[in-house]
């Protein structure tokens, strides 16, 4: 499955305006993100994705040097429950 960067947000489709799964972020000052929002298409669902695109996310913000401050209640869960997520985890 190929995750393709685009305005704030990676994601998976052909379209960026209407993709199949995505996780979407705004930058908080200089030094964090705010990841704010997961999505995955029904037919995507069960096959770990939203996993995948916050993995995508994690290593983006450690090549960025910076931190997670997520808002999205999933993203939440699941940097918590992660520790190798830990360093990029924004107090």
């Amino acid at each position: 499955m190929d995750i393709k960067k685009g305005n704030g947000k990676f994601y998976i489709g052909d379209d960026e305006q209407n993709p199949t799964a995505e996780i979407t972020f705004k930058p908080i000052g200089d030094d964090k993100l705010d990841v704010d929002h997961t999505y995955v298409s029904e037919e995507l669902r069960g096959h770990g994705i939203a996993g995948k695109l916050t993995e995508k996310m994690v290593s983006f913000a450690r090549e960025e040097g910076k931190k997670i401050k997520p808002t999205c209640p999933y993203v939440v869960d699941k940097m918590e429950q992660t520790p190798e997520y830990q360093d990029v985890l924004a107090n």
